[in-house]
């Protein structure tokens, strides 16, 4: 990886050039407006100018011929430009193995109550935490994707699901849970026999809870395409009487105190705003007894070296006391992230829908996708940060034409494999383009391209092009290393914008000459696989016509 290598030569000529210096210099590399990467070497600008004429004596940048020049820029900044070579090169390397510290990571997502259908305020945690484990077992982390079942008996919702369904069958009206998911598994000959058996709320609620999370566990695989390894089961913590155990060890630690009938933790000793309850003055534990039981699983018992949490806007702030109660049990908070994800909403002719059943507006993903398509509504939930509010506009996503950011891509995937086709080389479908693909590519940089510097020189488009099918890989990195997904719907898109700004500048099939043609589509084929790619990551399809 071109950016991997610059950033070790800066520091190895920083080593080199400031010998006597106490402290590490903290820089990073990137691609600029200014020229092809930029560093901040934050020093003065005869700091970068000593620094630049010791890169250009460099072995690693002389051996892959990464700069054509480098220059020092104002307030100690270095700019880089790669020559044709280092152009050539970073294409050839566009599949190489990332040279990551592997790691086992336990990545939980989505985690919708069993208490009734998928809906949209889980969608942007369930597709973000889906290609998210996507991406870091492609950079060769190895991932466990989890759901966390909210099913313990005792817990208030799962009692209430109870009540309802034993109302309802016994003629009346139900209470909170009433729903058409639940009304139509009541009509079942089977679940009635069993409720009429049942007198408890929650062993009723903890029956009609398992029914439900089996039909959004198919919802979500085979409608949704979001997969899972692990269904966590709350239930099970307490039923093996960890929870027990959790608290037990908590209060030999010193660290729970009684107060108003109630259990707390001493979480401001360990950095919260404030202590927690651990135990209601009712009896009954907070969620956070049962989630310290599942760290402890997974770091633990199960060994994993990271867990990845993704929660909904509700969770925000729960991170201190989670960390605090791991902390007094000997975990590492460092081992332990959590992403919040803000809320989405529905925007139609500019407007926001309020969610309404009777309205007819969309309550659950089952009707979005209905409407807009699986492909859409991923790409759309990817699109933004995960810690911004994410607006998702209706009209735009039903727009069947470029206008739409996903089709976009899907076009410019399906112009690749056009261009391809025309060329008279074959495709195999899924992978790459048969006959046009690294042989070929290979024989174009063995060849030369003798007119490349004039290629490049008169056509910025194809440099453009290079450039950008280079940056995946980086693009890839960034993600694995910072989480945020949305860096990938924003490569494709622009990926796309460059592509076709290439084969409306540099005619592929009506090149000047031969060597040229073939060139162009080895980076037609380049491209084709890089959108093919993204794509797939996303978990999107990349049709070869449309």
């Amino acid at each position: 990886m071109l950016r991997a290598i610059l950033h070790k030569e800066i520091e190895k000529s920083l080593e080199n050039a400031y010998p006597e210096r106490s402290q590490r210099v903290d820089f990073s590399v990137w691609r600029s407006q200014f020229a092809d990467y930029s560093a901040n070497i934050a020093g003065s600008y005869e700091m970068a100018e000593k620094i630049s004429r010791d890169l250009m004596k460099s072995g690693m940048i002389r051996k892959y011929f990464l700069a054509e020049e480098i220059k020092a820029g104002d307030n100690g900044f270095l700019n880089f430009w790669l020559s044709e070579k280092g152009l050539l090169g970073g294409l050839e390397n566009l599949d190489k193995n990332f040279p990551a510290q592997k790691e086992k990571i336990s990545l939980d997502y989505l985690d919708a109550n069993p208490t009734g259908p998928v809906h949209l305020g889980h969608a942007r945690s369930g597709f973000y935490g889906d290609v998210l484990a996507n991406i870091l077992k492609f950079y060769g982390h190895k991932i466990s994707r989890e759901f966390y079942v909210n099913n313990a008996k005792s817990s208030s919702q799962i009692q209430s699901l109870g009540k309802t369904a034993l109302s309802i069958i016994g003629g009346g009206e139900g209470e909170e849970y009433r729903h058409e998911q639940l009304l139509e598994i009541l009509k079942k000959p089977e679940v009635k026999k069993k409720l009429r058996k049942t007198k408890e709320p929650k062993e009723a609620g903890f029956y009609i809870a398992g029914l439900i999370q089996k039909e959004n566990e198919e919802f979500l695989e085979k409608t949704v395409k979001i997969k899972f390894d692990l269904f966590f089961e709350e239930e099970k913590i307490y039923s093996s009487g960890m929870v027990a155990k959790i608290l037990q060890k908590l209060r030999d630690a010193g660290v729970v105190y009684e107060k108003d009938g109630a259990a707390w933790l001493r979480s401001s000793q360990f950095g919260d705003s404030e202590d927690r309850v651990l135990i209601r003055s009712s009896g009954e534990p907070t969620y956070l007894l049962p989630d310290i039981g599942y760290h402890m699983n997974r770091l633990v018992k199960r060994k994993y070296d990271k867990a990845v949490n993704i929660f909904g806007a509700d969770h925000y702030g729960y991170g201190p006391r989670l960390f605090a109660g791991l902390e007094t049990i000997g975990i590492k908070p460092q081992r332990v992230k959590i992403i919040i994800a803000q809320v989405a909403r529905l925007i139609k002719d500019g407007k926001e829908l309020k969610m309404s059943k009777r309205a007819g507006v969309f309550v659950t993903l089952e009707e979005l996708i209905k409407e807009v398509g699986l492909d859409v509504a991923r790409f759309f939930f990817l699109t933004r940060s995960l810690d911004t509010h994410l607006d998702f506009d209706l009209d735009l996503a039903k727009e069947r034409s470029k206008k739409n950011p996903v089709y976009y891509v899907q076009y410019a995937h399906a112009r690749a494999c056009s261009i391809l086709r025309k060329s008279g080389m074959k495709q195999k479908s899924g992978s790459q383009i048969v006959g046009v693909g690294a042989q070929n590519f290979r024989e174009a940089k063995i060849l030369g391209i003798s007119d490349l510097r004039a290629e490049l020189l008169r056509n910025s488009a194809t440099r453009n092009l290079i450039l950008k099918l280079i940056q995946f890989s980086e693009v890839v990195e960034d993600i694995a290393k910072d989480y945020q997904v949305h860096r990938l719907t924003t490569y494709a898109y622009e990926l796309a914008k460059v592509f076709t700004d290439f084969y409306e500048n540099a005619p592929v099939l009506a090149a000047e000459t031969e060597e040229l043609k073939k060139f162009r589509l080895a980076l037609v084929s380049r491209v084709r696989k890089i959108l093919e790619r993204s794509l797939g990551l996303m978990g999107i399809s990349a049709p070869e016509k449309m």
